[in-house]
Order: structure tokens, then sequence, then C-alpha cells
């Protein structure tokens, strides 16, 4: 992304009236542009490869194909948007479902409008949206299924010290401001490290880095 582009927003929602409010506040927004409207998870499927979106935001609870499915879908393709889910059920098992099938982001309907906004433009600067807690149950259910995990050396040789601080503090929940502020760098540095870890650890996005923290015994559960 650079400054001078939009972020654009593909809305998914069984419910028009969800759907509408967001358009609007979305359209009123200049940084912000919504790519197409899906009422379900195939359609969600479907237009995600034809208009090529940067964020979604998916609802999880959908007639058909639910937005777990659909998330799973859609971050199963090369180059995918990053998905935000959006729902009215504030359940754990929604949320760990939600990011271990690709969802870079968990919030609620009854949020304020604004504050999804903001969730939108954290997810697209390709930061993760996760409360501590949630990373916990992330953890958790991440341990207890060895055989899902991604193979790594808890040594990480090809990780250098920065970058070993920087994966730590993502671990965390720390975001790239927070680690910029903590380690006296600038967000771009931070944003650099970030990038090169993604490379060095085959990691597709920043809450497998979160897992590969714990894997490799830097953040304890």
């Amino acid at each position: 992304m650079t400054g001078a582009e939009a972020v654009r927003v593909l809305l998914v929602d069984d419910q028009p009236l969800i759907r509408s409010a967001l358009r609007v506040l979305i359209a009123e927004a200049s940084d912000l542009a919504v790519a197409g409207e899906a009422g379900s998870g195939e359609e969600a499927v479907r237009l995600a490869g034809e208009t090529r979106p940067d964020v979604v935001v998916m609802d999880i609870r959908m007639p058909g194909m639910d937005g777990i499915e659909a998330t799973r879908r859609i971050t199963g393709r090369p180059d995918s948007p990053r998905v935000l889910v959006l729902t009215t059920f504030d359940d754990d098992e929604y949320v760990y479902g939600a990011l271990r099938a690709g969802a870079s982001g968990f919030v609620v309907k009854d949020m304020a409008l604004d504050d999804i906004l903001g969730a939108i433009r954290i997810v697209a600067d390709g930061e993760a949206l996760i409360a501590p807690r949630v990373t916990r149950l992330l953890i958790e259910h991440f341990l207890e299924e060895p055989a899902a995990a991604p193979k790594r050396a808890r040594a990480l040789p090809a990780v250098t010290d920065r970058e070993r601080e920087v994966l730590t503090l993502i671990g965390r929940g720390r975001s790239n401001s927070e680690i910029a502020a903590d380690l006296h760098i600038t967000v771009a540095t931070v944003k650099a490290h970030v990038a090169r870890l993604l490379t060095k650890l085959d990691a597709r996005d920043r809450v497998q880095l979160v897992i590969i923290a714990y894997e490799a015994g830097l953040v304890s559960a």
C-alpha cells in the first residue's frame, strides 16, 4: 500500500443493514473504498477472486458456507487479502477457528463503527488485531495440536539478535508502533524487520509469528 492508494474493502455479511452501514461509513473515508459486497460465504469467495480487495470484512455466521470456511478458502490463495472477522458472537471457539483459518483480526459488531474502520486500517497495514486473551487461547489450542505446528528450530539460527527482539515483542502482542517505541527505532524499521521475519521463518502472517515466538521459547504461555 502507498499513501495515495485507498484500501479496497470487500464487505461480507448476510444482513444488508450491516453492509449498508459500513458502506456509508467507508464512503466517507478518503483512505478506504468498497470493492464489493457479498451476502454469503460462497459469494465472498467468488468476489474475493474477482475484485482482489486488500481487506475482507467477514461475518462468521451465515447460511451455507460460514465465514470460517470462506476465510480458509480466500486466504489459501496466492496473494490473498487480509481478513477481518466481524461477528456478534464474542465466543472463544469462533475466534480460534477464524484465526486458524487465516484471519488477521477479530472484532464484534457492537463496536463503534469508527473503531471498525480503525481495525480495517490496522489489518490493511499488515498488523494483526488480536486481544491478548485471544492470543493466549490461540497458543493453548496450537500447543495441544503438535502435528499442526510448523517445523521450526527452537534456536532460530537465521534470525538476528534484533529480529529476535522484534519477534519476542510480536509474541507479546505488541503493535509495530509499540515495538518501535520499545526498541527506540522507527516504525518503518520495525516493518522491515517483520517482513524479513516472515520471509526467513516462512510464516504466512503475524499470527504465525506469534506462534513461532512461543515455539521458540521467546514468550511463555
